[in-house]
């Protein structure tokens, strides 16, 4: 059985051995999404996909007790920290919250609760009150103050142990730097760190206009600006702090969830104003509908509703369960979806000549944002859905933000239409598009010669991680690019202030400030270089790599024509650089 058809199994019907291969699939594959999503900010799944992968877990592991693995996710939060921050320990851990998809998992829960306290399963009428917050979709931390001063500041991380990122968390209008007289002498405020919408929209907008990388939704730009190792940079970013819970407290003086709500208003902190405390099920739906029905207005992402007991001694009896603890949950919001109409589909060239397919749609709304563009990978993606020009198509924003195409909705003229049929050429050069094998990617063999390809791989050359030319960027790129003035990196080089003169946007003064910043980077480090010339799979880490091996240019550039020859000891010193 193939493991793509073990994943399709029921978990009724498995056999032990069935059982323990796909949690051995489930324990790899769970392990790099939480990589991607913790250490890279870049998840590559969906929150939907991903819970699905837990919940299969879990339901194997349950049905198998003696099968669960020591690696087992069901045991793990987060990721691991990443390198290049110093790490702290929590004093207290940060586990994450187990999850609800509806009024019968959620009733499951609170009854749960009440069957492991005595005094509720024995008298149902004493009440059950809940404290319900949106679940802030950003980066959670933990702030540490010792005498009323902020002293440490650490991610989650692997939930036992995050990154410091106390000299950046400084720099957040929304964290008090002191707190008033009275507050416990250590005291652990923990919150989530978030970008609004206007502010994620604002900063993409001057990423690209820098030709800097920029974010695919508020969260990654959140978990992005605040994982900065220069602090400045972070304090340039508008991120913004929601909080919600304590950790470590040498003197508790409250007696419920709610009353330490307060204190941290008073305290100064932003607490999100749709927290409430709800007396039952019922007043605890009624509040979901609620924020749900606002979740398109808010100027920041969502997606759910936590929920913890409001009595701090019954959380503490409750305890916890595995990665989470008993007395709190998350009521997950369902996908948003939308259905609407293939207009086209286009093709856009990559830097790397990647050719990668965009379903042209009818605009439509989703999640309160109007989506008339979506991604469609490759031509895999297009084959394995039959999606034509034409089709209805259902919708949604992955992880409620990127636009995907789901599936063709049959609507019976399906199969009038054309099949798609995937460029055999460049729609920029002409040159010829092929796939190499074991690859999903279809490229354009153009090269430079290829004037999408060269007008991004300038724009690239330009960015912050690069030749990073103050004044020169991604729309001056494309405006010179565009007249004419450079076609090639070394064109920047070339400028002179006679070609610049009379254009729109640029004065005296303008030009001789491009000119000075241009002649600032005729000499840069090593590493910066290596990126700056966009070789296919050498990002940054790859780049210093290099620099460090080879020292210069020179020697790089020697070192890879002698390893053009396939199997020669040149190419296998190459690929041994550790």
């Amino acid at each position: 059985m193939t493991p793509e058809d073990l994943r399709k199994l029921p978990v009724s019907q498995m056999t032990v051995d069935e059982a323990e291969a796909d949690l051995a699939a489930l324990a790899k594959e769970i392990r790099e999404h939480d990589r991607r999503y913790y250490q890279d900010d870049a998840p590559t799944v969906t929150d939907a996909e991903y819970d699905a992968l837990r919940q299969r877990n879990a339901a194997i592991e349950r049905r198998f007790p003696l099968s669960v693995r020591p690696d087992s996710p069901t045991g793990r939060v987060g990721a691991a920290p990443a390198s290049g921050f110093k790490k702290i320990r929590h004093a207290k851990p940060m586990l994450s919250l187990g999850n609800v998809f509806d009024e019968d998992e959620l009733q499951d829960f609170l009854d749960g609760i009440r069957r492991f306290l005595k005094e509720l399963s024995d008298n149902p009428d004493i009440p059950l009150d809940m404290v319900a917050e949106p679940k802030i979709d950003g980066l959670s931390i933990s702030l540490r103050y010792e005498h009323g001063r902020l002293v440490q500041a650490a991610t989650r991380g692997d939930g036992a142990e995050g990154e410091d990122v106390t000299a950046n968390a400084h720099t957040l209008a929304d964290i008090p730097q002191t707190l008033p007289d009275g507050v416990p002498d250590v005291l652990e405020v923990r919150g989530e760190v978030y970008m609004s919408k206007t502010d994620f929209l604002a900063l993409n907008d001057r990423q690209a206009e820098r030709g800097e990388k920029t974010f695919a939704n508020p969260r990654n730009a959140a978990a992005g600006s605040l994982r900065q190792l220069d602090a400045a940079i972070t304090a340039r970013r508008p991120l913004r702090f929601f909080a919600y819970a304590y950790g470590e407290v040498s003197a508790v003086d409250w007696a419920t969830h709610g009353q330490f709500i307060e204190r941290l208003k008073a305290w100064g902190f932003q607490v999100n104003p749709f927290t409430r405390v709800c007396d039952g099920i019922d007043h605890i739906l009624a509040h979901y509908e609620t924020i749900q029905a606002h979740r398109a207005e808010l100027d920041y992402d969502i997606d759910g509703v936590v929920y913890k007991v409001d009595r701090l001694d019954w959380q503490e009896r409750l305890g916890f369960v595995s990665r989470a603890p008993r007395w709190a949950v998350a009521h997950k919001f369902p996908a948003e979806k939308a259905e609407t109409i293939v207009r086209d589909i286009t093709i856009q060239v990559g830097r790397t000549g990647v050719l990668t397919p965009v379903a042209e749609l009818e605009p439509v709304t989703v999640g309160g944002v109007v989506v008339s563009r979506a991604t469609l990978h490759n031509a895999d993606y297009i084959r394995a859905l039959d999606i034509r020009v034409g089709d209805r198509v259902r919708i949604q924003r992955a992880g409620d933000v990127i636009p995907q195409v789901l599936d063709v909705v049959e609507d019976g003229f399906h199969d009038d239409r054309d099949v798609y049929v995937f460029p055999a050429a460049c729609p920029v050069c002409g040159s010829h598009a092929v796939r190499e094998e074991g690859e999903a990617a279809t490229r354009c063999t153009g090269g430079l010669v290829c004037a999408a390809q060269a007008h991004e791989r300038l724009k690239h050359f330009v960015s912050r991680d690069a030749f990073d030319i103050e004044g020169l960027g991604g729309k001056h790129v494309a405006a010179f690019f565009e007249a004419g003035l450079i076609k090639t990196p070394g064109d920047i080089f070339r400028l002179t202030p006679e070609m610049l003169d009379g254009r729109e946007g640029w004065k005296d003064k303008s030009i001789e400030n491009l000119m000075a910043a241009i002649a600032a980077k005729r000499r840069i480090d090593m590493p910066r270089f290596v990126h700056a010339l966009g070789i296919r799979q050498v990002g940054q880490a790859t780049a210093r790599l290099l620099a460090k091996h080879y020292g210069s240019f020179a020697h790089l550039r020697d070192a890879m024509t002698a390893a053009r020859v396939i199997g020669s000891e040149a190419m296998e010193n190459l690929l041994s650089i550790d």
